[in-house]
Formats: structure tokens, sequence, C-alpha cells
């Protein structure tokens, strides 16, 4: 029994031995690579932020992971692993797609930003004419109809009631519907192409 709590005494004091020899290993080579490291995290990241945020996760892993450690390689080399792998975590934290800024200010001048540069979804004025002088020939066209052919098309496409809801009001089949919708189109398009 003695035996072993000698044994036992011996092993923790080489394993607390050998873990501080791993870290004034650690300290050694922070002070001298800590800019490699991050030299090495920053291509990977291609941001200063980031490649500081990976090797500060990378050495905060290595710390709390110095009894995994084995000196089979330098202190060094397993650092610049670790510093690797925390860069392309960060890579894939990142989003797929850049944030850009509406208010940020445009590369090419300085005068404007970013949303004074794109495109109005507004239609123009020209179009609103149109279209508001198309929509009133429409309209004129659908009152010369029939008022069966005229009422189908005003429940079905100016109301935006279905197919089935149009015939119930109407008190007609479904079928009944459709041929009155397809005689008033095809009476508009008649109507349309003699302009």
């Amino acid at each position: 029994m003695q035996a072993q709590q000698a044994y036992a005494a011996h092993e923790g004091h080489t394993v607390a031995h050998i873990c501080e020899q791993h870290r004034a290993q650690l300290q050694d080579a922070l002070s001298r690579c800590l800019p490699a490291l991050y030299r090495r995290a920053y291509r990977y990241v291609e941001d200063p932020h980031d490649a500081e945020d990976a090797v500060q996760d990378a050495l905060l892993s290595a710390y709390k992971h110095l009894d995994q450690f084995k000196a089979t390689a330098k202190m060094t080399t397993w650092l610049t692993t670790i510093v690797t792998n925390s860069a392309l975590t960060q890579l894939r934290k990142r989003s797929r797609h850049p944030y850009l800024s509406l208010n940020d200010e445009s590369n090419e001048g300085r005068d404007h930003f970013l949303s004074d540069t794109l495109a109005d979804a507004r239609p123009n004025p020209e179009d609103v004419c149109s279209s508001s002088e198309s929509q009133g020939l429409l309209m004129q066209f659908i009152a010369q109809l029939s008022p069966s052919l005229r009422r189908a098309i005003q429940l079905r496409y100016i109301d935006g009631l279905s197919m089935r809801e149009a015939a119930q009001l109407l008190d007609v089949p479904t079928a009944t519907m459709k041929a009155r919708l397809w005689r008033a189109r095809a009476q508009l398009k008649r109507m349309m192409s003699e302009l």
C-alpha cells in the first residue's frame, strides 16, 4: 500500500513538473513567435480584428489544453496548428455575404453614399401615365361587354375572387364561369387590337 502511495505521489510530482515545463515553453514560444502567429491568422482571415480574435482564441485554447501537448513536436509548431484551426473557425463564422452599409461613403468618390447610387424602384412618371391610360381604356372596353361577362371579369380580376368563389356568387357552375371569362378575354383582346 505504501508503495502505491509513493508511486502516486511520485507520478503527481512528475506530471506537475511536466506541466510547469510546458508552461515555460509556451511563454518562451509566445515571446518569440506572437507576431508570426498573428501574420499566420491574418493570411487566412484577411481582417486585422478577426486575426486578433483568432490568435486570442488559439492562445486561450492552447493554455487550457496545455496538458495535451506532446513533446514530439516543437511548441511553436503546436501553436501554429492551433492558430490555423482558430483562423479557419473564424472564416466559417463569417457570413457568406459581406456586410455593406448603405451609409458608408463609396470608394469611387467621397461626395456621395452608396444609397445615392441605387436605382429607384418606383415607376417613372412616363410608365405611370402609360399604365393609367391603358387601365382607362381597359375599363372602357369592360363597360362595353355584356352584363354577364362584365360581372365575371369584375369578380375574378378586379375583386380578386377565386374561380370557385366567383362562380358561387353568380350561382353558376365553375365551368360556366370559366367559359364566360374566356369569352370576355377574347372580346377584350379583339377590342384592344382594333385600336
